[in-house]
């Protein structure tokens, strides 16, 4: 089997890859290697940045995003039983974010790469990534119980942390650079409309809490827990007692319960695979960068990578020229190492770390206030939150 770009991983990274391309007229294989079923229902990130809406609608899979995501202006931050209400439009010129599940953007484009794109095999497990460096890589993959190989031009690893892409790079020519945490998050679906209509972010002397949600009917909730915390070491009805209490106000608002349908721990940590170049292998998304879901940056990193991969595979195929493939790895490094601050930066603000000393307690309330008193500081995260320009 032969095509001009490979791309491993059916995530939202290569199927929005395997779009723009074929936009720019040229080819893919995607190759999954789960099955269709398990793609189209794992639960990932739900917060689209302005960018990522903007680049789903001009790949022409933005029509069911519009209609059923619920745009967001803003954001709210709790503390100390306050509530602020961060203004996106008024601080950012306009902008705001979109929260429409990563499971729903896979379906949309899923949908249109087996309609109109190139082929998509489900079931295709990547073994290897092979002869990156030269003109002619190769990916060895098994499918329906027998090894093949996929020549290609191009090799865009959009495989995860755990796929074959990034192991690809030879030890001496990585490097690496992360960080772990140590607490973890508790997270639930619940069947119950949302108890605000904006996302809340709570700090509490107990820990951090976050008030989100799938759809006008469905609730998604967090709760800060230390690390290697199980789901199963909580009851519903400890987890809406601890979230009442991260939540609670000094006002009237109450925090509305209803039956949980899902429970999982999301671990926490920061990771930044450099670069993200090995000669013709590109890595995109999570192969590439992880980092703690605080800031809602993991899929909309992923976007920003394959929409600069993609102008660059379609300026070389127009021009001739490989400038723009040279610079990838440095361009979207300088949004990647953006997107780590902030979300390093906001775990630190709302997080109580397990060893908080009085001190530190009163330094994260002090930046809250910060954040609530200036305009300046406000509009630093409001823009960071919204997301920075593709272009």
């Amino acid at each position: 089997m032969r095509t001009t770009v490979g791309i491993i991983g059916a995530g939202p990274a290569g199927l929005l890859l395997a779009r723009l391309l074929r936009g720019a007229g040229i080819d893919t294989v995607v190759l999954e290697a789960r099955d269709r079923a398990y793609v189209e229902q794992r639960q990932r990130a739900g917060i689209l940045e302005q960018g990522t809406v903007d680049a789903l609608r001009a790949a022409g899979a933005g029509a069911r995003m519009d209609r059923e995501g619920l745009r967001h202006d803003g954001i709210e931050l709790r503390f100390d039983r306050r509530r602020h209400r961060v203004d996106f439009p008024a601080l950012t010129g306009g902008r705001s974010v979109m929260v429409y599940a990563q499971t729903e953007v896979c379906k949309d484009l899923i949908a249109l790469q087996l309609a109109e794109g190139g082929p998509l095999l489900f079931g295709a497990e990547a073994l290897a990534v092979e002869d990156a460096d030269t003109g002619r890589p190769r990916v060895r993959f098994r499918h329906r119980g027998r090894e093949d190989v996929l020549e290609c031009d191009y090799v865009a690893g959009c495989d995860g942390f755990r796929g074959v892409s990034r192991t690809a790079v030879p030890a001496g020519v990585a490097q690496v650079f992360e960080r772990t945490y140590p607490f973890a998050w508790l997270g639930i679906l619940a069947d119950v409309p949302p108890s605000h209509h904006e996302l809340v972010y709570a700090r509490h002397d107990r820990g951090f809490a976050l008030l989100s949600m799938r759809t006008p009917s469905v609730s998604r909730l967090y709760l800060q827990v230390p690390e290697g915390t199980k789901p199963e070491e909580w009851s519903d009805a400890d987890i809406w007692r601890e979230l009442e209490r991260r939540f609670e106000t000094d006002d009237d608002w109450t925090l509305r319960r209803g039956p949980v349908t899902r429970k999982s721990v999301t671990s926490m940590r920061s990771h930044v695979h450099e670069p993200m170049r090995y000669g013709r292998l590109f890595l995109a998304g999570d192969a590439a960068h992880i980092v703690p879901p605080t800031g809602a940056k993991g899929l909309n990193l992923a976007v920003g990578d394959v929409v600069t991969l993609a102008r660059a595979l379609a300026h070389e195929k127009e021009t001739g020229s490989a400038a723009l493939l040279d610079a990838y790895s440095a361009t979207c490094l300088r949004r990647v190492w953006q997107a780590e601050r902030f979300s390093h930066d906001m775990t630190g603000l709302l997080h109580r770390a397990p060893d908080a000393t009085p001190f530190e307690d009163r330094l994260q309330l002090a930046r809250l206030e910060r954040l609530t008193t200036s305009r300046a500081a406000e509009t630093d995260l409001a823009e960071a939150y919204t997301g920075f320009p593709l272009d």
